[in-house]
């Protein structure tokens, strides 16, 4: 299910309400309602789980690969198939939460994330080195397609054990671990078109089952002595 993770902007934060729970906001802004435009969005993506209560375990203990904020605390703001809940004191609050009004940073590109078990979906990625590694997990690789996009993913995947997620095209190499596809402009990378995107959910719509030993199997080198 898709689940977007809010948090304050200290910079935007003029009455200071960050960490603060629901009942002190009529105390510091002179209302009740959460001001959506404080709000920066640090995650968007597809989890199993969107219960909010199992949302704030998961970001306070596993993290996400794509998320950019810090460990949920009071004063964040979760919205869920379900609806927009604020993260009180204790528990959370159903509110109404004005999406439109957030903001998030300049430097993000459409992508299709692929997750092993999972079908492929889109989302956004800051393309920083650290960005683009942790959303795999580790070293990057980086593998054309033939149609001016490219596949992200984990260079060492099969050595760190890392689950089979999806088979290239020739059907024999298997990529182990989470992967992504962004635009290629032949020098930098781009977000996906439109048409690009939906190529590529669909593609990768469909999870494929592979063994450990099909991952190990497709390791390999090759000695040249000279």
């Amino acid at each position: 299910m898709r689940v977007k993770i809010y948090q304050i902007n200290s910079d935007r934060d003029s009455n200071r309400v960050r960490l603060f729970g629901y009942d002190s906001l009529q105390k510091f802004q002179g209302s009740s309602d959460v001001d959506s435009s404080i709000y920066d969005e640090v995650f968007n993506a597809e989890i199993e789980n969107s219960l909010p209560e199992d949302v704030f375990i998961k970001f306070n203990t596993e993290m996400h690969p794509l998320f950019r904020g810090h460990s949920l605390s009071v004063s964040d703001v979760v919205v869920t198939p379900q609806g927009a809940f604020f993260c009180d004191n204790f528990g959370f609050k159903k509110i109404d939460f004005d999406e439109s009004k957030t903001q998030k940073p300049d430097n993000l590109m459409r992508v299709v994330y692929v997750e092993p078990n999972r079908p492929a979906y889109e989302t956004e990625i800051r393309t920083s080195l650290e960005a683009l590694q942790k959303a795999v997990g580790g070293y990057i690789e980086v593998v054309y397609n033939d149609d001016d996009t490219i596949i992200i993913c984990n260079e060492e995947g099969k050595l760190q054990g890392l689950p089979g997620n999806r088979h290239l095209d020739n059907g024999t190499s298997i990529i182990a671990g989470s992967f992504f596809i962004i635009g290629d402009d032949g020098e930098e990378f781009r977000s996906l078109t439109d048409e690009e995107t939906e190529k590529y959910v669909n593609k990768y719509s469909q999870p494929e089952e592979i063994s450990d030993e099909e991952v190990q199997g497709d390791m390999g080198c090759t000695f040249i002595t000279m």
